[in-house]
């Protein structure tokens, strides 16, 4: 197949889109190699989760904060669970509704709904400056959170404005999922043998991290990091990628999402 990423291998660590995101590379005649990092699956205890929407259906949140589209597609999951999903959207729609990048408003436009405000940049110092002018004294405020990730310093920041935060993390990771690709990706790029490899997402470099750890691949870890140029969907995961001692060559200027992303790595490699 012809394109302008033809003869490229390129390493895909996405979830949930696997398929998607790699078929758009293949569209431009990449070879990519699919390699699940992190599973994620519902809660083993949905009861927080039910908690945490029975207290959304009475009313006790002014304001809701989503950080993820998966948060609230999983919340919506325990909706139906509970055979009251029409309250739920009801309830979501008589709040403020504050997002942290395009997931979450996709998800929302799924169930016909649209947010409040969003994040002028997608990582949660984005949140915060989207709260910064919002006066939250007596006001409840639902936080979404993802696995992994108390965010103490936006809870922190809803307190400082007068806020009484109320988090919910309503679903989880599957860390131990793939473990030989994984291992089989990092051998792979310690070689030379990838030519990219494409984060959508911060618990992917984790994982890899997690692994090669795990598996006594520190030190092909970090050679797989210094042979492989590295793109990241958005600030989040570039930082997560730097954090583990990586060096992000491309990343969408403002729109964080897989196709800005394949058109990143396009231009990246047009230029030589």
């Amino acid at each position: 197949m012809g394109g302008d990423l033809a003869g490229r291998r390129i390493l895909v660590p996405e979830s949930r889109d696997l398929d998607l995101f790699a078929g758009m590379m293949e569209q431009h005649g990449a070879e990519t190699i699919r390699c699940p990092m992190v599973k994620i699956l519902d809660l083993d205890d949905p009861a927080p989760a039910v908690d945490w929407l029975n207290r959304l259906l009475d009313g006790r949140f002014d304001d809701i904060v989503l950080l993820t589209g998966e948060g609230l597609r999983r919340l919506m999951t325990v909706a139906r669970a509970m055979e009251r999903e029409a309250e739920v959207i009801a309830a979501f729609g008589r709040t403020r509704i504050f997002v942290r990048g395009p997931k979450p408003v996709k998800a929302l436009r799924e169930i016909g709904l649209a947010p409040y405000a969003s994040a002028p940049a997608p990582t949660t110092d984005g949140v915060i400056l989207s709260l910064a002018d919002e006066d939250l004294t007596g006001r409840r405020v639902g936080v979404q959170l993802y696995p992994g990730n108390p965010n103490d310093i936006l809870l922190d920041a809803v307190r400082a404005r007068g806020g009484e935060p109320d988090a919910v993390t309503p679903y989880r990771y599957a860390s131990d999922s793939e473990t030989g690709a994984v291992e089989a990706a990092i051998r792979e790029m310690a070689a030379g043998r990838i030519d990219f490899v494409a984060f959508t997402a911060s618990p992917q470099v984790r994982r890899l991290h997690e692994v090669a750890e795990s598996c006594g691949l520190s030190d092909a870890f970090g050679a797989a990091f210094r042979n492989t140029r590295i793109a990241a969907v958005g600030p989040v995961v570039a930082e997560a990628v730097e954090a583990a001692g990586g060096v992000v060559a491309v990343s969408p200027q403002s729109t964080f999402h897989m196709k800005p992303l394949v058109n990143a790595i396009r231009d990246l490699l047009a230029k030589g």
